[in-house]
């Protein structure tokens, strides 16, 4: 039987490999450990006085959960002083964070959602973290917002940490996709699935249905064709999966295939908005991890990391997993869109 590989003896071998340097291999070891401090405070819910409302509101005007707070709080303390960052910028906070004088800099920008899904906590459901790592622009000592503005294709580094049953960190460099599972008793993530993939077909989807009325034509000839099953023109039935958490949504269409979908539709429009979820912090290293399994990630109409930014709580719609289902919503779109012009 061969011997668990931990997460740091992966981050040799890809240095090795030259799939990364020493700063990247650091600043995931660092964001892990972080991780680490993260499930063992989701993992004690009312006992650790960390349930409920922080009482505050975030830069996007939402509530703060305790945890998001505390969540954000450990990342950036983790962060600060290992030399590896140049700045992160964080969902919660409405500016980038330099790094303090005090410390070494480094020629990484780290973006995060420190507690994805917080509206589930309350409930024991599972939630996560989600990173993306970008590289510094040279000669930028002191980063700005537009620095971060990279198209997703800049990633070098994406990940996500599902703090359930178990506690799951899953990261690509660009090179494949690789799951570690967290061993409570030796307190280190051990890598237990190797180059995951999604199947090209699925039978699963991923859409809260109380927005139906508010879809756009294409979403609903696409959502109306899986819910007619084998009597339309698909010709099977289709399952609906929704946990709230885009965490777990992912998480499962990596595992077992599947699509999770989040459209921009009337209300978002009404209220001004380009979208739901946020291109930086959500969008793009969900993109990254989802195409390195095989599977496909757009707006609905073009591809997600393909998108230039243009501010850092950007939102967009989102459209991922199982590559030939996305196809077919996406054709949906651009066909609606020839028809209307």
């Amino acid at each position: 039987m061969s011997r668990p590989i931990s997460l740091i003896q992966f981050l040799i071998e890809e240095k090795r490999a030259g799939h990364i340097n020493a700063q990247l291999s650091l600043l995931i070891e660092v964001v892990a450990r972080a991780c680490k401090r993260i499930s063992v405070a989701t993992g004690k819910g009312a006992l650790g006085g960390v349930l409920g409302n922080a009482g505050t509101d975030n830069v996007q005007g939402e509530a703060q959960k305790k945890l998001d707070v505390i969540s954000n709080e450990i990342l950036l303390e983790a962060n600060a002083w290992g030399g590896h960052l140049a700045a992160c910028a964080s969902e919660e906070m409405e500016d980038p964070q330099p790094i303090p004088d005090m410390y070494p800099k480094g020629n990484h920008l780290l973006l995060f959602d420190p507690l994805d899904g917080s509206s589930n906590i309350d409930v024991n459901v599972s939630v996560g973290t989600i990173f993306s790592v970008l590289r510094c622009p040279d000669d930028v000592t002191e980063p700005k917002v537009d620095d971060f503005l990279q198209p997703g294709t800049e990633q070098v580094a994406a990940g996500y940490v599902v703090y359930g049953p178990s506690t799951l960190l899953v990261l690509t460099f660009g090179h494949g996709v690789h799951e570690f599972t967290l061993d409570r008793e030796h307190g280190s993530f051990v890598l237990t699935r190797r180059n995951a993939m999604i199947p090209a077909e699925t039978s699963e989807f991923a859409i809260n249905m109380s927005n139906q009325r508010h879809w756009e034509a294409p979403v609903q000839r696409y959502i109306g064709e899986l819910l007619a099953g084998k009597t339309g023109p698909r010709g099977r039935d289709f399952n609906m999966r929704w946990v709230a958490s885009m965490v777990a949504d992912v998480h499962r269409i990596v595992t077992r295939g599947g699509v999770f979908i989040y459209p921009i539709d009337a209300k978002i429009k009404a209220s001004g908005g380009t979208g739901k979820l946020r291109l930086m912090y959500e969008a793009n290293p969900m993109a990254f991890i989802v195409e390195q399994a095989g599977g496909a990630a757009t707006t609905g109409r073009e591809r997600i990391m393909d998108l230039q930014p243009t501010a850092l709580h950007q939102r967009v719609p989102v459209f991922l997993g199982s590559k030939n289902e996305i196809e077919i919503a996406t054709r949906y779109h651009v066909e609606a869109d020839d028809t209307r012009e």
